[in-house]
């Protein structure tokens, strides 16, 4: 059994991969998950895994926002855009895409070409494309976010690209008297044009939408029908990362396999 940790800002996920077939797939709250089921030993995070209930390991792999901070004992630590990017290829079975992922609070547009990086655009100073964004206009607007996903057309023109000013604009179209339809596709709109620029950057006729934003319909819509593109969601798009990181560990450990060296022993 194979483990992926993708240690995000707002949530952890955590993936179970047997061969080929996915065991299990867990998502926790961050702070909760760091309080609950680990311990800081030597500047590292020591998790408890009989508290997590998990089967023995042959190998354990963390990405993600804290992967870094965080020091996951016992863990081989790959970069986001790897284990992204392995994900996306294993769910989709495609080799040339551009991959769009839009998380919590950061976003990343990665140019894939015969399953391998070729480049990629981070974004992680502003939450304007990402899941928090979506969240407080949604509050806004006094609906879900699931609700909000469900709107593309008839958009009310909202400028701002900022996750502050932008509520703050939203209040005035508000006030103006726009239907909620119609402020609900502005919304989504707003993380389109943000994105768009990127987009267009790395041009693709197919785009893998991962990450937790993958889940708002409407803007799926809107970039099919802005981009003339085909948009692929995997099966899994908020464990992509953690997926990639299962996939590593499985390779590593028919590398270290081969190499008749000692695997990784969670005791």
């Amino acid at each position: 059994m194979y483990a992926g940790l993708d240690l995000g800002s707002r949530s952890v996920k955590l993936a179970l991969l047997a061969g080929d077939e996915i065991k299990e797939l867990r998502q926790y709250d961050t702070i909760k998950f760091y309080r609950q089921y680990g311990s800081l030993v030597e500047g590292k995070l020591l998790l408890d895994f009989e508290a997590l209930n998990l089967p023995p390991l042959q190998g354990l792999v963390a990405t993600g926002y804290g992967r870094l901070a965080a020091r996951i004992a016992g863990a081989e630590v790959i970069p986001e855009i790897k284990a992204h990017v392995l994900g996306a290829v294993w769910q989709t079975g495609l080799e040339d895409f551009t991959l769009l992922d839009l998380g919590g609070q950061d976003s990343k547009i990665i140019m894939v070409r015969r399953g391998r990086l070729v480049n990629f655009l981070t974004n992680d100073r502003c939450a304007a494309s990402s899941g928090r964004y979506l969240e407080n206009m949604a509050a806004v607007l006094g609906m879900t976010v699931e609700e909000l996903g469900q709107y593309a057309d008839d958009p009310v023109e909202l400028s701002s690209t900022c996750a502050v000013f932008g509520e703050t604009e939203l209040v005035g179209r508000i006030v103006e008297g726009h239907s909620l339809a119609s402020l609900a596709a502005g919304v989504n709109y707003t993380i389109f044009h943000r994105v768009r620029p990127l987009l267009e950057k790395y041009k693709s006729p197919v785009i893998v939408f991962a990450g937790g934003v993958a889940k708002n319909q409407a803007l799926r819509r809107i970039l099919k029908r802005e981009l003339k593109v085909e948009v692929v969601v995997p099966a899994y798009p908020q464990y992509n990362g953690a997926l990639g990181c299962c996939l590593q560990a499985k390779q590593v450990r028919s590398i270290v396999k081969q190499k008749g060296d000692r695997v990784y022993d969670q005791k």
